[in-house]
């Protein structure tokens, strides 16, 4: 059996014993693993991320410290509890969160019984495919940097599973050939994105569908408190490109839900007398003054509204405006969108009230807030028929009777209303919105509360509107004769910067939160290029960029056809540049050139026909002091430059140092 052993041959009916795992190869393994649950950790919950992070890293301890396997029922177990856990928090193992929870952990628990190559690749090649799972939650700039940058990991892993790599390299030293194999692949990944056949819509809007499904936006209810959470939120709700004029600050209110009716506690755009998607004929509104023209790309917000500056003239594709005058999606926005719209802000919205839209915009629910009522009918009878007097009386009262703008407000009773006018006197927008539609109603004129946006921050180098849900607001319409529905801002009344200066001035931001916006901000611009030249790369998009090179037909045929030419021209290249010889040997010639330089100052120089060999040799009898370090440069400089095989880098840079640090001196005689 030794002879068999010690011949390299298999003995007839015995298995080959299969290599282990290097140290290394398992050390970059364990190292793409982590990479994966950290960037799956935001979507994860906390205790499985926080367990499989243990589990990781005492498995890399384990196998470098002690190398014994992990027992089969502790894997099997560990497989057999990880989808019943799932279950238990998801109630399901099907979608994309328990999906992709199943699959982080699956991939973890992969490393347990990770002992061979074999088992290496295998868990390298899920790994790449659920590191392609971050995509579906977001594919942002960041996210997708950090997608590619994590792929050299596993790249780097199968680099080092291959025979021929040194095992005393450090392990980083694998990602340098990896980072340029990428960077080589940039040009395929180009052509495929430009050339690859698009579909009418993005071709990631699946996936986007899903990644803001946590992001409500505004919603077509209304109570105190609904707002706190986007007023903390300064995620995009949406931009605004203007063709044109830019109206100042405090006519950025963009329109939103039209809330009618009143319970007692919320607000509400439907009530049950007026189901939803009724009244597709909007309240006609006379106009003048400037008409504003302007681009909106909206965010995901899984609502039908589309967010118009004040008062839209028409509607775009795909949409309608409601009796209200508020802009209503046939289909909830589930990826990002882009719309065309036009406003106009001085308009006389509603000159005929109707006597629906009267007795809704009078209504209030029996036997709340008696102390309210009395007030506006306290007013009504002081100031006669004079609405407007009424409408200041109000807003006077919010001025000067003591009330706060805070984010915080304190609780509300069952009379919200009351409690707010006459107790807390404390909150922001839709508290301010909330009594006062109330005390106008419970005075005889007819009010309504409109939810959207309002302010904005213009970003001068992007030349558009951001947006963010955190400039979420509130305000109040009330119905005057020969205005119509005319727009009065209550919050303005206690807190003006809130609508001249926006949301961002009453949120009581300090210095470090103020550089922190701005560098938000300016990142906010490279967001906006990635959406539009990237996520929103569809088949128009891609006929209009294609069109400029002059390419007019952009049907399935020719794009395929572009595909398989550039495909080509990028193998040849590729080809010419893996057969053009590496000229590994213009390191050594120049460092060579040197040696010969300092060897001709200690007076031994080479002649014209004298061979390396004979030339180190004379040398070494030349300058017998430094006999040892001749020998060892002429062992190898003939080592280095006639090896079968091209020499390495760090060989090449070795000799080079080894040169550089050679310093003979002159024999004297």
């Amino acid at each position: 059996m030794s002879a068999v052993i010690d011949s390299g041959q298999a003995a007839p009916g015995r298995r080959t014993a299969r290599p282990l795992l290097g140290a290394r190869a398992f050390t970059l393994l364990c190292l793409t693993m982590a990479a994966v649950l950290v960037l799956h950790a935001p979507h994860l919950p906390w205790w499985l991320s926080a367990f499989l992070a243990v589990a990781l890293g005492w498995r890399w301890w384990q196998r470098r410290r002690h190398g014994t396997r992990i027992p089969w029922w502790l894997r099997l177990a560990l497989t057999l509890v990880l989808p019943l856990a799932v279950i238990a928090t998801y109630g399901t193992i099907f979608g994309r969160q328990p999906g992709c929870a199943l699959a982080v952990g699956l991939l973890v628990l992969k490393t347990l019984e990770s002992e061979h190559p074999r088992d290496a690749r295998t868990g390298i090649t899920f790994a790449c495919f659920v590191l392609m799972c971050v995509l579906l939650f977001g594919q942002g700039p960041a996210i997708t940097a950090a997608v590619m940058a994590a792929l050299t990991l596993p790249l780097a892993c199968l680099r080092a599973l291959q025979p021929a790599q040194a095992p005393t390299a450090a392990w980083w030293r694998s990602l340098t050939p990896i980072l340029k194999t990428l960077a080589l692949a940039i040009p395929l990944a180009l052509a495929a994105f430009v050339f690859v056949p698009r579909l009418s819509q993005p071709l990631w809007g699946a996936a986007g569908a899903g990644a803001q499904t946590a992001r409500t936006g505004v919603s077509g209810r209304m109570s105190p408190g609904d707002f706190t959470q986007l007023l903390v939120d300064d995620s995009p709700a949406f931009r605004v490109t203007f063709h044109g004029k830019v109206p100042p600050p405090t006519q950025r209110y963009f329109r939103g839900p039209v809330l009618w009716w009143f319970d007692g506690r919320a607000w509400t755009a439907n009530p049950p007398r007026m189901p939803r998607g009724t009244g597709r004929h909007p309240e006609p509104m006379p106009h003048s003054g400037p008409v504003y023209d302007y681009t909106v790309t909206m965010e995901p917000s899984r609502r039908h509204w589309l967010f118009t500056l004040d008062t839209p003239l028409t509607a775009p594709p795909g949409a309608y405006l409601d009796a209200e005058r508020t802009l209503v999606r046939d289909k909830p926005v589930k990826q990002l969108l882009r719309y065309h719209a036009r406003s106009a802000v001085h308009h006389v919205l509603a000159p005929q009230l109707r006597p629906r839209a009267r007795r809704l915009g009078l209504e209030l629910p029996a036997g709340f807030d008696p102390r309210a009522r009395a007030l506006a009918h306290d007013w009504r009878t002081r100031f006669g028929d004079n609405d407007q007097r009424i409408v200041q009386a109000a807003l006077h009262l919010f001025h000067d009777g003591g009330f706060r703008y805070t984010l915080h407000p304190p609780p509300l009773g069952r009379d919200s209303v009351d409690d707010f006018l006459f107790s807390t006197r404390a909150g922001f927008c839709e508290h301010y919105a909330s009594a006062f539609t109330f005390l106008m109603r419970a005075a005889g004129i007819p009010a309504r509360v409109v939810t959207g946006y309002q302010g904005g921050y213009w970003n001068a180098l992007g030349n558009y509107l951001l947006v963010r849900q955190s400039d979420a607001h509130a305000w109040s319409e009330v119905w005057l004769r020969g205005r119509g529905w005319v727009r009065v801002d209550p919050t303005a009344a206690v807190r003006p910067d809130r609508v001249s200066l926006g949301a961002a001035a009453v949120a009581g931001s300090g210095s470090g939160d103020g550089w922190l916006r701005a560098l938000r901000n300016h990142w906010d611009i490279v967001n906006h290029w990635w959406d539009k030249a990237v996520i929103g790369f569809d088949a128009l998009r891609q006929h209009g960029l294609l069109t400029s090179f002059g390419i007019r037909h952009t049907s399935t045929g020719t794009l395929l056809l572009l595909l398989a030419a550039s495909i080509i021209v990028l193998m040849l290249l590729a080809a010419v540049f893996a057969l053009v010889p590496r000229r590994h040997g213009d390191a050594m010639t120049a460092s060579m050139a040197l040696l010969r330089q300092r060897l001709a100052r200690a007076g031994v120089a080479r002649r014209p026909s004298e061979g390396p060999v004979h030339f180190f040799a004379r040398a070494a009898r030349a300058l017998p002091h430094e006999r040892e370090h001749l020998q060892a440069l002429g062992d190898a400089w003939v080592r280095l430059r006639y090896a079968r095989v091209s020499p390495t880098p760090e060989s090449i840079r070795a000799f080079g140092r080894a040169v550089r640090d050679f310093h003979p001196r002159r024999v004297v005689k």
